[in-house]
C-alpha cells in the first residue's frame, strides 16, 4: 500500500476577506473530493486572507496509480483562475 501526500501553497489574489478565501477553498475542496479518490483540507494559514496551504492525501496499491491521482488534483487546483499554486512538496508514505 502506498500513500501519497501533496501539501501545496497557494495564494488567492481576489480575497478581501476570510468570507472571500473559504469561498474559495470550500468550492476547490468539494471538487477534488467529488471527482478524485482523494482526501483534501485546508493545514495552514487559517487566519490569512490570501494564503492557504492544501493537502490532498491519496491511498492505493500502486504508486504509479498514487501519483496519478495527486497529480490530477493538482491539475485541477490548477484550473482555477482565482488561486495559484505555489510551493508543492509530495511525500511518499
Amino acid at each position: 500500500m502506498i500513500v501519497g501526500l501533496a501539501a501545496c501553497e497557494c495564494i488567492i489574489y481576489d480575497a478581501h476577506s476570510l468570507k472571500d478565501k473559504r469561498a474559495v477553498l470550500q468550492r476547490i475542496l468539494t471538487r477534488l473530493k467529488q471527482k478524485y479518490n482523494v482526501s483534501a483540507a485546508e493545514v495552514d494559514y487559517h487566519d490569512v486572507w490570501q494564503r492557504t496551504k492544501i493537502a490532498i492525501v491519496a491511498v492505493s496499491s500502486a504508486k504509479v496509480s498514487t501519483e496519478r491521482e495527486l497529480q490530477n488534483a493538482l491539475g485541477l487546483i490548477d484550473s482555477f483562475p482565482e488561486i495559484e499554486r505555489t510551493i508543492t512538496d509530495i511525500e511518499w508514505l
